[in-house]
């Protein structure tokens, strides 16, 4: 078995975080929220509260525990086994379900330069497989290549969202209110609470340097500096790119766009430039597919050491790369995105994201759980508010989602059962 190199220091577990989740969220969530006007303002400002609360309790308990694999350790440690790994499989499932949507927004994007994706379901759900098999063979290359990937494609994402933040700035100062096609308005109680569930889609992987934590320098330092610093970088961006697409454009044809960034800037910049835009768009979303490979490949092996899961995942390649678990994850979300060929790219990806919000907000209760008993002072406010918000946030997923959500952590009771069996 390889040998755990410690190969992330500050700007790689940075760049794990930001690029985890300035993905899909930020290019495609415009046109989802879309028909909730600025009441998805409000939404936002609550998804960025909760989120550092809970981004709070996970800096709190890696201090405690600097270097331990994976959230679900803080559970264990509270709860015992079986909450911990009721913990990990609902968070693990999030995970690839995600990266499902993920593979999606990469697709959706690139129908700026490839518009009969648009139109052919089954098209676009083959060429978002495709996604998903590129970066598996990248993440079986080892954390290296991984970590390469992140790092590059986190600096690219920059690009789209400077030129989308430059023309807004730009209409604003040069034309001032008569840009503005929607006006800020009152909020709506229920448009909000609909929104929090959307936006908090966008906070998703704030907590993914507490995975590789065994593969992080000086993790009791490194894991808490980015798990905070990150999302609050990422919530002030998202905040601000959301208010100018609300602000300057007309409600009905953002919510039609695959590619709002791209529809956005074409006017001011010309079909070709916004396609760059739209391509530029699609990198970021698949450095999000990648990260969140990684994660997804990280949590199998960490429940494979302590016995929750079958020992043949626990297992590291000659690159150092838990091949069996990256293969598992990634043909879980390509099996997702093919039972639901039917769907158009906007509803395919709204239905996944809503789906691995749930299952990932069950994860953060039971670490926000963990952070109430385990944490002391002050310290134990911060585990209350996050588990309050996840409550919240879990109820404002709606029906569906939270009884899709269920019934996959009930089929995790069958692996369990099988791991313990056959150590």
């Amino acid at each position: 078995m390889a040998e755990i190199r410690k190969e992330l220091g500050l700007v790689a577990a940075l760049a794990l975080v930001v690029g985890n989740m300035v993905g899909s969220g930020v290019f495609l969530l415009p046109a989802t929220l879309a028909p909730y006007g600025w009441s998805a303002m409000g939404g936002w400002v609550i998804a960025l509260a909760g989120t550092l609360a809970l981004a709070g309790c996970y800096a709190a308990l890696s201090r405690q525990m600097p270097g331990t694999c994976g959230p679900h350790f803080y559970v264990e440690k509270a709860f015992g086994p079986n909450a911990s790994y009721i913990a990990a499989w609902s968070y693990w499932i999030g995970v690839w379900v995600g990266n499902a949507a993920l593979a999606v927004a990469v697709v959706s994007n690139l129908t700026v330069i490839w518009p009969g994706l648009a139109g052919d379901p089954l098209l676009s759900a083959l060429a978002a497989v495709g996604v998903l098999v590129l970066v598996t063979a990248i993440n079986l290359a080892g954390i290296g290549a991984a970590s390469f990937v992140q790092q590059a494609t986190t600096f690219l994402k920059l690009m789209p969202l400077l030129a989308v933040l430059g023309i807004a700035a730009w209409l604003l100062f040069t034309k001032g209110s008569a840009a503005v096609v929607n006006p800020p308005s009152s909020m709506e109680t229920d448009g909000v609470i609909t929104s929090v569930t959307l936006t908090m889609w966008a906070f998703l992987a704030f907590e993914s340097a507490t995975v590789p934590a065994d593969k992080i320098r000086r993790p009791e330092f490194t894991v808490p500096v980015a798990t905070i610093v990150g999302p609050l970088l990422a919530g002030v961006l998202y905040m601000a790119i959301s208010a100018a697409m609300i602000a300057l454009v007309p409600a009905d044809a953002l919510a039609k766009s695959n590619a709002p960034f791209a529809d956005f800037s074409a006017p001011f910049i010309g079909s070709q430039a916004a396609a760059l835009i739209g391509v530029f768009a699609a990198i970021s979303a698949l450095g999000t597919v990648n990260g969140l490979t990684l994660t997804a490949a990280e949590l199998p092996r960490a429940m494979a050491l302590v016995g929750q899961f079958p020992q043949r995942f626990a297992g590291l390649n000659r690159a150092g790369a838990p091949a069996a678990a990256v293969l598992l994850s990634g043909g879980l979300a390509a099996a997702l995105v093919l039972m639901n060929t039917d769907r158009s790219l906007s509803g395919l990806f709204e239905f996944t994201i809503l789906v691995a919000t749930a299952a990932m907000l069950v994860g953060y209760m039971a670490v926000g759980l963990a952070g109430l008993k385990l944490l002391s002072g002050p310290m134990r406010f911060i585990g209350l508010a996050g588990t309050f918000y996840s409550l919240f946030a879990l109820y404002a997923s709606g029906l569906e989602a939270t009884l899709w959500c269920f019934a996959l952590i009930a089929a995790g009771w069958p692996v369990l059962l099988y791991a313990r069996a056959k150590p």
